[in-house]
């Protein structure tokens, strides 16, 4: 291929004076306006921000800040980790990425892609990401992918005068585009952000918690709508209706979202001590659900790096099948591992070359045609299940390919042709299903040369890291390109077992969809299997109604990593993979997968406790809103004492509780169900308990009350004297029921007994003895019951300290009315116990008991 003379530096200087250069900056990945925009507007802060406004509107300004500020929070973390995931991102890409190589008066030169003027000559290669829009003038043809574009997967073949586009990836190939558009008018800059671009997706953990989120707003919509209509009519004046109203906009648990970001951030903390790069919030948790994970043997079993571990010529010598390889690698314009392993070990000399079909991994071989006097002819080298018969290979040499193979070891045929044959001849030949037919008989005269057979380093402690895998409960599918045998042998040296299931992409093409789907269960080992194959794989198996993480660290992986719910990528691999995945390892540390994996189980293990908590508390608020205005048309809670149970008794606790997560395994299906039998038995008997309290400390404070018109009212209509003596006292009744001081005492009673009940309900997520074992089993942690105690001493702190208790606007009680109080909620806890000890709310339900 003849090297274009392209523009001079002189032309490229005037055309970018005169605006036509590719003024456009190129991210490398996400810009911080994206990573600002997709954690800002989101429907949950949509909802939050929402409910702020409602309360400035209705006079609340604190309570609006104080929701402002847990969301701004949840806000401010998830962008932090994402922009130092960024930042990392990116230094990793300018260290790895290549400068756009330039034709500038006929020589070669690296330039960066601002740098590219209207009519440049760029080189393309395979791997390559092409950044502006051109048109091919090479004399070869390449292939490249467009899926970043049109999401087609399969590759495109283009020739001279075809037109390529900024996005899309050279797969196999090389040779010369012409610039067509540049800065604005090319679509680079927002092909590259595509490419890089996060996909938005949300764990099973996350959709379940957006559906509860959505359950409390509806249902807060709906006290709203009764408040709104009380103030209408007159039965509530303006006031009391906007307090109310700020009571309920409580019940949406927005300290939820903040508690959960906070567990995300700090399972990305920990994963950067363990190599790995978290691109994603979510990613950590996400890795919880993972119940399979899809590997590529190349780059992931394999360190990418391959040595030639013996050549076997047929009928040639070893001498003559060195010197054919050595030409073969050294005239091959598309470089890959194989070559350059045999390049290392077979010199060649530079010959004619009348036409090239480079490999790629859909065909599993390539072909180069010489037409010089010491080298003449049609070579090709690859897949001997390609290429096997279209040689003819004595049993000899078929049994040596498969011994070979059942070694672990990677191995290629090189066959000849005697003739110079024409690319589409040979395209046709090797896609053929049959030697015969309408071929010309003189083609299928191939003869082999020579067996040639690789082997993989396996990558440090990878048998301990594939045992790790079992640990944490992950079944493991091996999908790679190479021969089924060869992986199988690999799989059995690295400890997967002897006697696994293996299929080959060949089986799989002449499956229809349901024979698919159920290879993709059976199977364990995929060999000779197409991208596209991979990833239908993937998708099959998420259709099953598995979570899938899929790794690798080819642009033959993207696909299958778009399609998982999890996308793995390894540092030294494509950018165009590594801007695909969730998660990225630093220096390839796949040792450190198993640890991340763990990792996942221990962020949704807290979670799993913060949501327990949070679904008690916001359950049992609603209960008691429910029930007291029900019997006795009161509101029981001012916003400020529903603010103080939540900080103290769910918003303290939370924050400790993903640190403190141990990792473990827990059951698939609706999570919300799986918290029913914890949290159904605490919500009914704390809001009977909190009820209980506040009926009788309201009916105290009615007893102890001076005003005597009430009183005589009261008793008038007791008497029965007169019926108008009666509505009178009903009237009195309910407006000394109103009454914020005759309230006053209930409401601090009742605030104090949720609190407590709310520390106590704490050990029982994780009991530190025998005697707290009801709703979960023995784990003999003492934290969960320290930050219970020492959270009781900030409450006591609260009511003790003026400044405090007239913030939240509580009343002190008496010695004797907290020591009752503490009884009453001992005795819940009895109480509680024993209900989730004899599960008789589950057995009312009908839940299925393990």
């Amino acid at each position: 291929m003849s090297t274009p003379t392209g523009l001079s530096e002189a032309e490229a200087i005037a055309r970018r004076k005169a605006g036509q250069g590719n003024n456009v900056t190129l991210e490398t990945s996400r810009s911080y306006l994206q990573i600002l925009q997709e954690n800002l507007f989101t429907f949950i802060n949509t909802v939050f921000f929402t409910l702020s406004i409602f309360l400035i509107f209705l006079g609340r300004v604190g309570d609006a800040v104080l929701v402002g500020v847990v969301i701004l929070g949840g806000i401010i973390i998830n962008v932090l980790q994402e922009v130092w995931a960024k930042q990392k991102l990116d230094r990793i890409a300018l260290l790895t990425r290549p400068q756009a190589t330039v034709i500038r008066a006929g020589k070669e030169r690296n330039i960066d892609p601002k740098e590219i003027v209207m009519g440049d000559i760029l080189v393309l290669e395979m791997g390559d990401q092409i950044v502006v829009d051109g048109e091919i003038i090479g004399e070869t043809g390449v292939e490249v992918d467009e899926s970043l574009l049109t999401g087609e997967s399969d590759a495109i073949a283009k020739q001279t005068g075809d037109t390529v586009y900024s996005g899309s990836i050279c797969t196999s190939g090389s040779t010369y585009y012409q610039v067509t558009q540049v800065g604005k008018a090319s679509v680079a800059y927002q092909i590259t952000a595509k490419a890089r671009e996060f996909r938005k997706t949300y764990t099973p953990l996350q959709l379940e918690i957006n559906i509860v989120i959505r359950i409390f707003l509806l249902l807060a919509i709906f006290l709203w709508i009764l408040v709104g209509i009380a103030v209408w009519t007159g039965f509530l004046n303006f006031r009391d209706g906007v307090q109310r109203a700020a009571v309920i906009a409580g019940l949406v648990p927005s300290g939820l979202y903040l508690s959960i970001t906070l567990a995300y951030a700090l399972g990305a903390v920990r994963m950067v001590g363990q190599e790995v790069l978290i691109q994603q919030a979510n990613a950590v948790e996400s890795l919880s659900n993972v119940d399979i994970l899809c590997l590529d043997k190349t780059g992931t079993l394999t360190a990418n790096r391959i040595h030639l571990h013996r050549r076997d010529a047929i009928d040639i010598s070893d001498l003559e099948l060195r010197e054919i390889l050595g030409d073969y690698v050294v005239n091959s314009t598309a470089k890959n591992k194989t070559s350059e392993a045999i390049a290392l070990v077979c010199p060649g000399i530079k010959r004619t070359v009348t036409g090239e079909i480079p490999f790629s991994s859909t065909r599993k071989w390539s072909a180069i045609v010489f037409d010089d006097s010491q080298r003449h002819g049609t070579y090709i080298l690859g897949a001997p299940e390609m290429l096997g018969d279209r040689a003819s290979l004595s049993i000899i040499h078929q049994d040596k390919i498969k011994d070979l193979t059942k070694q672990g070891l990677r191995v290629l045929l090189l066959i000849h042709h005697p003739q110079i044959l024409a690319l589409n001849e040979i395209k046709n030949f090797l896609s053929s299903t049959s030697i015969s037919g309408d071929l010309d008989p003189n083609i299928a005269s191939f003869t082999p040369l020579g067996i040639i057979s690789f082997g993989d380093e396996l990558r440090p402690n990878v048998k301990e890291t594939l045992a790790g895998f079992t640990t944490a409960g992950i079944d493991l599918k091996i999908i790679s390109g190479d021969n089924p045998d060869t992986v199988a042998s690999l799989a059995t040296q690295v400890g997967l077992g002897e006697k696994i299931p293996i299929i080959s992409g060949v089986e799989l093409a002449q499956m229809d969809d349901a024979e698919f789907t159920r290879a993709a269960k059976k199977y364990q080992i995929f060999g000779r299997i197409t991208p596209e194959q991979k990833a239908q794989l993937v998708g099959s198996l998420r259709k099953e109604g598995h979570y899938i993480a899929a790794m690798g660290d080819g642009v033959n992986d993207v696909l299958a990593l778009k399609k998982a719910n999890l996308g793995i990528a390894m540092e030294s691999g494509s950018k165009a993979t590594r801007n695909a995945a969730d998660i990225v390892l630093l220096k390839d540390s796949f040792a450190s997968l198993p640890h991340t994996f763990l990792e996942g189980q221990r962020i949704r293990n807290g979670i799993q406790d913060v949501l327990k908590l949070f679904m008690v508390r916001v359950f049992v608020v609603t209960l008691i809103i429910f029930a007291t205005g029900q019997v006795l048309g009161t509101f029981p809670l001012l916003n400020k004492h529903s603010a103080v149970v939540t900080i103290v008794a769910v918003g303290l606790p939370t924050m400790f509780m993903p640190i403190w997560a141990k990792t473990g395994q827990f059951p698939r299906g609706s999570i919300v169900r799986s918290l029913l039998t914890f949290t159904l038995p605490a919500t009914l008997s704390m809001t009977l308990t909190g009820l209980g309290v506040y009926l009788g400390y309201l009916v105290k404070s009615l007893w102890d009350a001076t005003d005597s018109e009430v009183m005589t009212s009261l008793a008038l209509g007791l008497s029965g004297s007169a019926s108008l003596s009666l509505c009178n006292a009903i009237v009195s009744l309910q407006g000394a029921f109103l009454s914020d001081r005759l309230l006053a005492i209930p409401r601090s009673a009742l605030v104090t007994i949720l609190v407590w009940c709310g520390l106590l309900l704490i050990p029982f997520l994780k009991p530190p003895t025998t005697a707290w074992v009801g709703g979960e089993a023995l784990s003999k942690d003492w934290r969960y019951t320290g930050i219970a105690i020492a959270l009781l001493g900030v409450y006591c702190l609260i009511l003790a300290i003026p400044v405090t208790r007239n913030f939240f606007e509580l009343s002190l009680l008496s010695w004797l009315d907290y020591c009752i109080l503490g009884l009453v909620a001992l005795a819940w806890c009895l109480v509680l116990r024993y209900l989730w000890r004899t599960k008789l709310l589950d057995r009312f339900l009908g839940i299925e008991l393990e």
